[in-house]
């Protein structure tokens, strides 16, 4: 035995009217909200992922090219130090040895 309850057909039919409209008001709300905070983004000044990424990507450059640089005047100031240390030691010598020859020329031969 089948039954036709009418009632409860008119009332599936407004349920999926109702649910159908509120799905378009929530579509109407969210594309209302979405436009506010372009707009509230774009009055910020803010930078797009793109741009973002670019600059990332040129700050670990120069920071690695910077950390390169940093110890090639390392090794550079080592050397140096190196040089300088070893015409330190050898600069005594050389004015003890040009002493000598000063005072050897004064003398009368």
């Amino acid at each position: 035995m089948q039954t036709d309850n009418r009632l409860l057909d008119d009332l599936s039919r407004v349920a999926t009217g109702a649910f159908s409209a509120l799905t378009g008001v929530r579509e109407d709300i969210e594309n209302r909200m979405r436009e506010q905070f372009e707009k509230i983004l774009a009055r910020m000044d803010v930078v797009t992922r793109e741009e973002f990424d670019a600059v990332q990507t040129m700050a670990s450059k120069a920071r690695a090219e910077q950390e390169a640089l940093a110890l090639r005047v390392a090794t550079l100031e080592s050397q140096l130090a190196a040089l300088t240390g070893a015409a330190a030691k050898t600069a005594p010598a050389a004015k003890k040895t040009a002493a000598t020859r000063v005072k050897k020329a004064s003398e009368p031969s």
